[in-house]
C-alpha cells in the first residue's frame, strides 16, 4: 500500500473544517440579510452560528491537523508552540481556499434572494462576505477597526492557547472544540461592533475574493471607498502574536508542574506529523 502524504491530510483538514466554519458563518448572515423583515435572525444568531461553525470545525479537522482554521492562530502557534515553519504558507493556503469555496457555495446558494433584497450586489450586502468598519452603517475611523481587531484576536488566541495547553488543566480534547465555539460567541457578542469580529485572515480575504469574482465590484474598499481588505488581514496577524505573547509571559511560563501522560490535552494529537510536531500538538 502506498504510503500516505501526512502534511496532504493535515491541508485538507484544514480545507475541510474552514469551508464548514464558513458555510454557517456566511451562510447565517446572508440568511439574516436577505430577511427582510427580520424574522430568519438578527445579531445574535450570527453570534451563535459562528460561534457553532468553529466548533463544528474544529471537530471535522482537529485529529488530522490541530483544527486551526486561521492564519493568525497557525502563525502564533509557529512563534510560540514549535510548530513547523514549513507548514505556514501551506495551512494559510488550505484555510483561505477553504473559506473562498465555502463563500462560493453560500453566494450561489443565495444568489436570488440577494438579487431581491440588493440587485446591483452594493455595500448593502457586501457583509454578507467579509466585514467592514462599522459593520459598513457606524461611523469607525480605520485605526479603531485596527485596534478592534488586534484586540478580538489576541483574545481569541490568548484563550485557546489556555484552552489547549496541557499545563494549564485545559476541557477534555473532546469538549475542546465546544468551549473554543463558545469563546467566538463571546467575542461576537462582545467585539462586533467595531470591524465586525474577522479575527481570522482566512474568513476575511476567502470570502471576500468569492464575492468579488461574482459581482461585488467593490468588495475590496469600505462604506466610505477606502481601501480596506488589508486590515481584516494584518490586524489579526498582529493580533494573534500578541496574544500568544501575553500567555507565554503571563501564564506558560508561570506552570511549574508538568502534566502527566494521561493527562488530557486540548486537542487530539495528529498521529501523522512528526516527533516535533508531535510534541507541539501536545502542548496544545
Amino acid at each position: 500500500m502506498k504510503q500516505k502524504n501526512p502534511l496532504v491530510g493535515e491541508l485538507c483538514a484544514e480545507f475541510a473544517g474552514t469551508l464548514i466554519l464558513i458555510l454557517f458563518g456566511v451562510g447565517v448572515v446572508a440568511q439574516v440579510s436577505t430577511s427582510a423583515d427580520g424574522s430568519l435572525g438578527d445579531h445574535d444568531s450570527i453570534a451563535w452560528a459562528w460561534g457553532l461553525g468553529v466548533t463544528l470545525g474544529v471537530y471535522v479537522a482537529a485529529r488530522l491537523s490541530g483544527a486551526h482554521l486561521n492564519p493568525a492562530v497557525t502563525l502564533a502557534l509557529a512563534v510560540f508552540q514549535g510548530f513547523a515553519w514549513r507548514k505556514v504558507l501551506p495551512y494559510a493556503v488550505a484555510q483561505t481556499l477553504g473559506a473562498f469555496v465555502a463563500a462560493l457555495i453560500v453566494r450561489v446558494s443565495y444568489a436570488d434572494l440577494i438579487s431581491a433584497v440588493d440587485p446591483d450586489h452594493t455595500i448593502a450586502t457586501q457583509g454578507i462576505f467579509s466585514t467592514l468598519p462599522g459593520n459598513g452603517v457606524a461611523d469607525v475611523s480605520l485605526s479603531s477597526a485596527f485596534l478592534d481587531q488586534v484586540v478580538g484576536t489576541a483574545i481569541l488566541v490568548f484563550v485557546i492557547f489556555a484552552l489547549t495547553s496541557a499545563w494549564n488543566n485545559p476541557p477534555m480534547a473532546n469538549l475542546g472544540p465546544v468551549v473554543v465555539g463558545l469563546l467566538v460567541v463571546a467575542i461576537g457578542m462582545a467585539w462586533g461592533a467595531n470591524a465586525g469580529y474577522a479575527i481570522n485572515p482566512a474568513r476575511d480575504f476567502g470570502p471576500r475574493l468569492a464575492s468579488f469574482i461574482t459581482g461585488y465590484g467593490g468588495a475590496w474598499r469600505d462604506q466610505d471607498g477606502g481601501l480596506y481588505f488589508w486590515l481584516p488581514i494584518v490586524a489579526p496577524l498582529i493580533g494573534g502574536l500578541v496574544g500568544g505573547g501575553l500567555f507565554k509571559v503571563l501564564i506558560e511560563r508561570n506552570l511549574t508542574e508538568e502534566p502527566g501522560e494521561d493527562e488530557a490535552v486540548g486537542e487530539p494529537v495528529p498521529e501523522t506529523v512528526d516527533s516535533r510536531d508531535r510534541e507541539s500538538a501536545g502542548r496544545r
